[in-house]
């Protein structure tokens, strides 16, 4: 899975944080509170995002209503998946992972191996 790029990632900052389906119009408008951009700009890269699959699509009447195909969180999951894959040695790539953490994170990783582990079917560690 590849980065979104600037104008992709605010669009899909909207999806995920209304959390509901939303039109052009409705984004166009939020976004040009801050910026001025073209509906036909926004209308493209949503409709980019929709054949990429980060976006689902419904017709109401005479036009098309968007939500996010997934949450902000299954979005940075499969980066991370990426990254990880990306070198040749995972040990190697997830300990300089975990030394970038903070205590916080850290603490956060520990969770959720402890919940994967909990989970029925879950392969035992060594």
């Amino acid at each position: 899975m590849r980065r979104l790029g600037d104008l992709e990632a605010e669009i899909m900052d909207r999806f995920w944080r209304w959390n509901r389906p939303a039109t052009v119009r409705e984004v166009v408008d939020d976004l040009n509170r801050h910026r001025d951009l073209a509906y036909t700009t926004v209308t493209t890269v949503t409709t980019i995002l929709f054949h990429k699959g980060y976006l689902t699509r419904d017709r109401d009447g005479r036009i098309w209503v968007y939500r996010a195909a997934a949450t902000r969180e299954a979005y940075a999951a499969a980066l991370m998946e990426d990254g990880l894959r990306a070198g040749e040695d995972a040990s190697a790539v997830l300990l300089r992972f975990v030394e970038g953490l903070d205590a916080h994170e850290r603490a956060a990783l520990r969770g959720a191996l402890r919940a994967v582990g909990r989970r029925p079917g879950s392969r035992p560690g060594p």
